[in-house]
């Protein structure tokens, strides 16, 4: 069977000489492998800078159910970036987020909803003028909701903590470690009122930002089975 279908490149490796293997996140049958080949040679009709991570595309595809890995008959961009794979700390952020995205996304199937907001939120970053120093929290918390464990907003009240166990805001005591401070609670209260497209209004200082990102990786911890260590996270906080 051949399939078309806009896909986001999460990750690419080498594959034989000529050819790199890419995991795309696809509108149509969600993550998938892919050989693509002939992509390494000098004469190669897919240009390197197409499969770069976070390049959003358009594939025609072998599909052949029961495989782990097909085969890519035609590819080119769904979206060219103007700014994203050009500035280092939009790169950084934008590369951060997807390989949170690889992590944590597993099925092989169709989820339009979250593929939407990937295919946005990248072109989102690619366009901001705005400051983005917070991108990547909302990116977090606007993700969690897609995966199913959402921090409840409308539990906070002034003064109450984050139970990162529970997904909750409470004024009792936690009986347990996992809990984000009563300031930063009210910056992530904040953070989930005004989403991504708004996160620049949201005031915070650099150790904050970095403490918020560490608790909310905690929080993925908590609620993913497997969650590793996110190999861009020290780059990121380099950054910011």
């Amino acid at each position: 069977m051949i399939i078309k279908t806009r896909g986001i490149i999460f990750r690419t490796v080498k594959y034989s000489e000529t050819s790199i293997i890419a995991d795309i996140y696809t509108e149509a049958k969600g993550l998938r492998a892919y050989i693509v080949s002939g992509v390494r040679t000098q004469k190669a009709k897919v240009s390197a800078g197409l499969m770069q991570v976070m390049s959003l595309v358009e594939i025609v595809a072998y599909e052949k159910e029961g495989q782990s890995m097909h085969r890519i008959k035609e590819i080119k961009a769904a979206h060219v970036y103007s700014s994203l794979p050009f500035e280092v700390l939009k790169s950084s952020v934008g590369i951060f987020m997807a390989e949170v995205a690889r992590r944590t996304i597993r099925e092989s199937e169709e989820n339009q909803e979250l593929f939407a907001f990937l295919f946005d939120i990248f072109q989102e970053l690619d366009a901001t003028k705005a400051n983005f120093a917070n991108f990547h929290l909302a990116f977090l918390l606007e993700l969690s909701a897609h995966l199913g464990f959402q921090p409840h907003e409308e539990t906070y009240t002034e003064g109450s903590v984050f139970d990162l166990r529970e997904g909750i805001f409470s004024t009792n005591t936690i009986g347990h470690a996992h809990f984000i401070n009563e300031n930063l609670s009210k910056i992530l209260k904040n953070l989930l009122q005004t989403g991504w497209h708004r996160s620049h209004e949201v005031k915070i200082t650099r150790e904050e930002r970095r403490q918020l990102l560490t608790d909310l990786l905690n929080f993925y911890r908590l609620h993913l089975d497997n969650f590793p260590e996110i190999n861009s996270l020290k780059i990121l906080q380099e950054i910011f």
